[in-house]
């Protein structure tokens, strides 16, 4: 495959990973078939190059020599001397994580578990505005908080910009987390404290990552299209998303210092 060809894999794409698969092995599996699709790429043709090779002169009796401009291959762009190099796979999908949960609800009303969660989010946001080091009463602080917009500057706890209860019909829940910096032990963790705050039990039996920054469910590839041209495809539909995505966040850093 020639350098156009790699350069349609500079870029991100989003995969959907089968519950019950780790995130490891789904990673090395798409580098597997990247690499099958580009050896089984027929390889461009060699590029050529003008050496002067020292030879005997034509039609001459003597033994003399003379420099001949010749075209030969360059053997640096062979497929043997220099293959493809992957570094990283930003592999992902979600925005919203939806954690489906239990418990013993016999004595609890949404609007109670609506209360919690209200403080909960209050709580968070308080503490993402510190973690951004913003200043509260400046107007640079107010026009982002507007936008939605408001991200640590350095790495933090697990921080929930919005939480809310999709579906109440005990003893079980759903609940939609928008948060950062998670892992699946955190979010865990928050069902079993919502449980506490509601003086019951409750286990998170679910969750499924919907959204992560922009990419949606409708961008991950599913496990029948984890293949070179497939993620090509997708790395090309995203590339201005990609690229709006980097100008914002640049353009909000720049304005923050």
């Amino acid at each position: 495959m020639g350098s156009s060809g790699l350069a349609r894999l500079q870029g991100l794409f989003a995969v959907y990973k089968p519950p019950g698969l780790k995130w490891l092995h789904v990673r090395e599996t798409v580098e597997l078939q990247l690499l099958k699709g580009l050896n089984a790429a027929k390889p461009p043709a060699p590029e050529q190059r003008v050496r002067f090779l020292l030879g005997p002169v034509e039609g001459s009796e003597e033994k003399k020599l003379t420099l001949t401009a010749t075209s030969v291959p360059t053997l640096t762009t062979h497929r043997l001397v220099r293959g493809p190099a992957f570094t990283s796979l930003k592999i992902g999908v979600g925005h919203r994580l939806d954690s489906q949960a239990s418990g013993v609800l016999d004595h609890v009303t949404r609007e109670h578990v609506d209360r919690i969660l209200a403080v909960i989010q209050g709580s968070h946001q308080k503490a993402l505005v510190m973690y951004s080091n913003l200043d509260l009463k400046s107007q640079e602080a107010y026009e982002m908080a507007v936008q939605g917009v408001i991200r640590p500057m350095n790495k933090t706890p697990m921080l929930i910009s919005g939480i809310r209860c999709l579906h109440f019909a005990p003893p079980e829940f759903l609940l939609e987390v928008q948060c950062m910096h998670e892992t699946q032990q955190q979010l865990r963790k928050l069902v079993h404290e919502i449980g506490l705050e509601l003086k019951t039990t409750a286990v998170c039996v679910q969750v499924r990552r919907t959204r992560d920054g922009f990419f949606t469910l409708d961008d991950a590839l599913l496990r029948t299209q984890w293949d070179l041209h497939s993620i090509q495809d997708a790395i090309q539909a995203a590339s201005p998303r990609v690229a709006a995505e980097l100008k914002k966040n640049l353009r909000l850093r720049l304005g923050h210092w």
